[in-house]
């Protein structure tokens, strides 16, 4: 089979069709999912905007006085943007456009690209703020992450996160100016050589001077005086105008392209996590409130063909229920057939419960009745933990999509008993018996 190459076109019309898949995934959750997933559908339905305008995202990173809002201004060529002697004066997510950066997405003529400032990485008390900046950071289509020396621990690990988001990142080396020739030369060499390896390319390393600091100037007249002006000099930025328009002009559309597309496959996966987390402590809470209800109701019940029958119903209408919980429709006698084969497959833990229910009838007889409050609570106890065993792994059947997840009932069934405290589940059922035994005058 030949392998066909997509062109940027393609690629985009796939990135808006993943995106417009998640959110109607989104849509389809339970009123409780879609409550906890607001803002992501929010932010969805942002990419969508910025994928349909060519919205080009830059987002700056890096530690606070490192010259970030420096080289915005810079950039834009005007103040747009405060910049702060004492660092860290970022709060949030700015976003200004760079209406001066001569780049348009091809087919989309009214795209524009975007500068985003964020909060400096190593703020004190900023852990919200690393939040905000690492999720600009994942939104964006291109990283600029500024230092202004060699990198520091804190630096290097979060540019080796940033790596792990597969978008291309320009290391921006600011305040060049305050280094000698040799001392930039040297800077340059061991960033290029061991701090960037394996992380950034030696190309994506681009030195600049957003802010330089004030010259002294000699200035001498016709006459020959001579006298000294301090003078602030021009930006030196033009090395990465170059580099980022030169990622622009390759990959823009590709690059705008893959981000939606990384992105709506990040949600998608944060919603189907979301949706097992909700859906497994529903489910759990099921299992374990209908194997209360069935340790109460063969515990106060003495007639055992009545704990077999009821029992059934028991199972059966907790299977179902569990189906619902997974988005799953049951049939009653779909849900008897399974309940049929899990305790086929058990076969030992089934059996110690049906022995369990004659072995008590047989001593109650013996007993003309007076052994009925001896062996109630051990007997509801036990169906109790045999209900919980079907719960347990009718729960694992729905969670692989009505399937037992390539391996066999009774291998799935073996872990659940291994993995499952069966001395705290019997435990829990006696209480909950005794409860019922204590509060009901006429149970035996």
């Amino acid at each position: 089979m030949n392998d066909v190459t997509l062109s940027p076109d393609d690629h985009y019309s796939q990135a808006m069709a993943s995106i417009e898949r998640t959110i109607d995934k989104l849509r389809r959750c339970s009123d409780a999912e879609r409550k906890q997933l607001k803002g992501d559908l929010s932010q969805l339905q942002e990419m969508v905007t910025k994928l349909t305008s060519g919205r080009i995202e830059i987002v700056v990173f890096g530690e606070i006085s490192t010259g970030k809002s420096a080289l915005i201004n810079a950039l834009v060529g005007e103040s747009v943007v405060e910049v702060d002697v004492q660092g860290g004066w970022t709060r949030d997510i700015w976003k200004i456009p760079w209406d001066g950066a001569g780049y348009c997405v091809p087919g989309l003529a009214e795209s524009q690209v975007v500068l985003i400032d964020t909060p400096g990485l190593n703020e004190v008390g900023g852990d919200q703020r690393t939040d905000l900046a690492t999720t600009a950071a994942r939104q964006a289509d291109l990283i600029l992450f500024v230092t202004d020396s060699d990198l520091n621990e804190t630096e290097h690990v979060a540019l080796s996160n940033l790596a792990g988001t597969h978008k291309p990142i320009l290391v921006v080396l600011n305040k060049i100016d305050q280094y000698s020739p040799e001392q930039q030369a040297r800077l340059l060499d061991v960033l290029r050589s061991e701090r960037l390896l394996d992380l950034v390319p030696a190309a994506h390393l681009v030195a600049t001077a957003a802010d330089p600091r004030e010259r002294e100037y000699i200035i001498e007249s016709e006459r020959g005086d001579r006298r000294s002006e301090w003078r602030k000099p021009e930006p030196e930025i033009e090395d990465l105008k170059v580099s980022i328009l030169s990622v622009l002009e390759k990959d823009g559309l590709a690059l705008l392209a893959l981000n939606a597309a990384l992105y709506a496959a990040d949600k998608s996966d944060r919603i189907a996590s979301l949706r097992v987390r909700l859906r497994l402590k529903q489910a759990n809470q099921t299992i374990l409130s209908f194997a209360t209800i069935k340790s109460v109701a063969v515990a106060t019940n003495r007639i055992p063909i009545l704990d077999t029958v009821g029992g059934l119903a028991v199972d059966v209408t907790m299977v179902v229920t569990l189906a619902h919980i997974y988005g799953l429709e049951l049939s009653w006698m779909h849900a008897r057939q399974l309940v049929r084969s899990i305790g086929k497959a058990a076969g030992f833990a089934m059996l110690a419960e049906t022995g369990t229910h004659l072995a008590s009838w047989a001593f109650t007889i013996l007993t003309a009745g007076a052994g009925a409050i001896l062996t109630a609570v051990p007997q509801g106890a036990a169906a109790g933990y045999g209900s919980f065993i079907v719960g347990q792994a009718a729960k694992y059947y729905f969670e692989h999509g009505a399937s037992w997840g390539g391996e066999s009932p009774k291998v799935v069934i073996r872990r659940i008993l291994e993995e499952t405290d069966k001395q705290s589940i019997l435990n829990q059922m006696k209480e909950e018996i005794h409860k019922k035994l204590a509060w009901n005058r006429h149970a035996p």
